[in-house]
């Protein structure tokens, strides 16, 4: 009995060049990743792709290929950003995919599904990043829970600066409990800012790569963009601004429930957290978990939940979640 799968082959034909050598790369690198990715062969002929192997694989190579080139064709202006994660994040789209609407749908990005910063567009890259990206639309309070790599921080601080640049909001506050030092931050070396800024890095780091370096410093001192501790939000009502409370696993019960009533007129809020991460001292509750039940069935406030399809990080990432998660239910 011969048990050796099938090939098939399909052709593709695109009708531009120039953004077919784009599409391509240099010295085609593209098609010979995106061959080794999903275990295709890919010939280019002129303007026609020739794709080999078997049919689940050659239909999301089709469907990989046209949708990019159907973006680039849209979004001239942001060619010079384009790189073969662009590929990786179609196929994650795809997998996540009903199995009856791969072979021919494209995945149109709307207007919704981009959040427009000083430096650049910012889309969802998976499935469970675009649900993330309807929720921060659409509810005022949203919980975004996942594992690292799976851009809870990172789109929210998007979405807020979209919020800012369109002036739909005066402020945004970015915010986290210091709980390696145990909030009590007197002991390290500096001034304030220096004293807390190690623990507020990633949010740093997701502002310059949306913001301008020089803007970014203007709007910190302009109190349009604030980072603080949470321990600083005790006794504030946040009003017309777009609060991020990040890695809320680490936050108390009081913690949450100080944040959560903050909430003022013309705001919204995000809290982001990864509950196999918690890092509070043996028997304490994370104020995160605690708040997953209580809230769970508000209808106002939203939880999501990424999880390791959703990593955007190098694919060797999402392997070691999975394999610590296998440890821990064992």
């Amino acid at each position: 009995m011969n048990n050796k799968i099938k090939k098939e082959e399909i052709s593709l034909e695109l009708p531009n060049n120039s953004l077919i050598a784009v599409l391509v790369g240099h010295h085609s690198v593209n098609l010979t990743k995106l061959e080794n990715l999903i275990d295709v062969n890919i010939n280019l002929f002129g303007n026609q792709f020739n794709i080999s192997g078997n049919k689940e694989n050659i239909n999301k190579a089709k469907l990989i290929l046209s949708n990019i080139y159907h973006k680039l064709s849209l979004e001239k202006s942001e060619i010079s950003d384009f790189n073969f994660s662009d590929f990786e994040t179609e196929l994650r789209m795809i997998n996540g995919m009903p199995s009856n609407a791969k072979s021919n749908k494209k995945i149109d990005q709307n207007e919704d599904l981009k959040f427009k910063t000083w430096k650049k567009t910012i889309i969802p890259k998976s499935i469970g990043q675009k649900r993330y990206f309807e929720a921060l639309n659409n509810f005022e309070l949203v919980f975004g829970l996942g594992p690292a790599g799976t851009g809870k921080s990172y789109l929210a601080v998007a979405k807020g600066i979209h919020m800012l640049k369109k002036g739909l909001i005066e402020k945004i506050i970015l915010t986290r409990p210091a709980v390696e030092a145990g909030e009590r931050l007197g002991f390290l070396p500096g001034d304030m800012k220096e004293k807390i800024d190690p623990y507020l890095r990633p949010i740093y780091d997701a502002l310059y790569e949306m913001i301008p370096a020089d803007r970014v410093e203007k709007k910190i001192q302009s109190g349009e963009i604030e980072i603080a501790p949470l321990a600083f939000m005790r006794g504030r009502t946040f009003t017309n601004a777009f609060v991020i409370v990040d890695e809320a696993q680490n936050t108390t019960p009081v913690q949450m429930k100080m944040v959560l009533t903050r909430i003022g007129e013309g705001s919204r809020m995000v809290i982001n957290g990864d509950l196999s991460q918690v890092d509070l001292p043996n028997g304490q509750t994370s104020g995160l978990k605690e708040s997953k039940k209580i809230l769970s069935k508000i209808r106002d406030i939203k939880i999501t939940f990424l999880d390791t399809n959703d990593v955007i990080r190098h694919p060797i990432v999402a392997k070691i979640i999975k394999a610590y998660d296998s440890i821990n239910k064992q």
